[in-house]
């Protein structure tokens, strides 16, 4: 192989990666902030949050990924940003929910060193894996749609981009349609006056403090919800696109990692899921032994971000919002494609699968539980049943 061939070959995932980390960051980063705040924190812990967050999550995804050689990815939990913001300030104020944190980090921590609970985790069927991937990609593989009805003048350009990336560059596609993106947002963005004058973020400890009523309202719920929504699915990911992890010690390390975040306010860490398939899938390089450059890529762009967090977090915030979901939506478009055609490969599970793909799809919530969750229970049951009904 050229020194051409080789640099053209790392430059896929690093594109990826960077994809995965950006997207990652500019969907739920307001959510983060706004959460923090509601449970009591002040601007400046919320940014230290946000900052602590980023920090933990950059160090984990260039680590796994560089030691074990496989596309790794971890992210910060969206749904129990989600919970935290319906919650509200509990008694104590922000240092019980700084020690709810430090409860369910010690509680992800115990899911790995007690196997049963991992080996459970660990044995999805691909069939249902697949189906639940393919449920969570429908929804941002729709924004570039949606992105040329409200904005056409804006998307148009990047969904042109990326059709002439697959004619003529087909590996390049993704990259070229990303490069586009860079190029419509430096034309259309404006960020506010003064934003370039802001300081450095820093790490602004909390003391925690320890309640039963933050345990049993934030730190249990919060618990379910990482592992339900978030590290079930980053498993399935994982296993969906070919990659079979140990879920114990990586259960472990995002426990002792959430642990040391929470201190500064930071929140759970966990398996990534939706960005793990831009940096898992085949949009990442063909080769899947060659696509564990794309989460250390994240990595660094998440430390970057968070170095850089009052300068990224303006420019994306003043950016529309489904323009980026737009361009990750092109870039799963072979991941959605991939997922569904295994999904239904098999007749005996088909009907499964498709259960689990339409009520992950659905995006319903029940008892602060996402659709991942009650997608992947609802498949598995239904394909139990009729193994039952088959045998009898």
């Amino acid at each position: 192989m050229t020194e051409l061939s080789k640099n053209r070959d790392l430059a896929q995932p690093i594109i990826a990666g960077v994809l995965a980390a950006i997207v990652g960051y500019a969907s739920t980063f307001t959510l983060m902030l706004a959460a923090l705040a509601a449970a009591g924190a002040s601007p400046q812990q919320a940014g230290s949050g946000l900052f602590s967050t980023c920090i933990a999550i950059g160090i984990l995804n260039i680590a796994v990924a560089w030691r074990v050689r496989t596309p790794t990815s971890f992210a910060w939990t969206t749904p129990g940003l989600a919970f935290l913001l319906t919650v509200g300030e509990p008694a104590g104020g922000f240092g019980a929910v700084i020690g709810a944190f430090l409860v369910c980090a010690a509680l992800i921590v115990l899911t790995g060193i007690i196997r049963p609970l991992a080996q459970l985790i660990a044995a999805i069927p691909a069939a249902i894996a697949n189906a639940m991937l393919a449920g969570m990609l429908l929804v941002l593989c729709l924004a570039p749609i949606n992105a040329v009805a409200e904005m056409p003048w804006q998307a148009l350009p990047i969904l042109a981009a990326w059709a002439l990336g697959l004619r003529f560059a087909r590996r390049y596609a993704v990259p070229i349609a990303v490069a586009t993106t860079g190029i419509v947002l430096g034309m259309t963005t404006h960020l506010p006056p003064g934003t370039l004058d802001g300081t450095w973020p820093a790490l602004v400890p909390t003391m925690p403090e320890f309640t039963l009523d933050a345990t049993i309202r934030i730190a249990l719920p919060l618990y379910i919800v990482t592992m339900a929504s978030q590290n079930l699915p980053g498993v399935a990911v994982m296993k969906a696109n070919g990659f079979t992890l140990k879920p114990a010690p990586i259960f472990v390390l995002t426990g002792i990692f959430s642990g040391i975040a929470a201190f500064f306010g930071g929140v759970t860490n966990n398996l990534a899921a939706i960005t793990a398939a831009i940096c898992a899938g085949p949009e990442a390089h063909a080769d899947p032994n060659r696509r564990w450059p794309a989460p250390v890529a994240a990595g660094f762009t998440y430390l970057a971000l968070g170095l850089l967090a009052s300068l990224a977090a303006a420019f994306i915030a003043a950016s529309p919002p489904l323009l980026i979901q737009a361009v990750a939506g092109l870039a799963l478009f072979s991941s959605l494609a991939s997922s569904l055609s295994a999904a239904l490969a098999d007749e005996n599970s088909r009907l499964p699968a498709i259960l689990t793909f339409a009520t992950t799809a659905s995006g319903i919530t029940i008892v602060g539980v996402g659709a991942p969750f009650w997608g992947l229970v609802g498949g598995i049951l239904m394909l139990l049943l009729l193994r039952k009904e088959k045998s009898a």
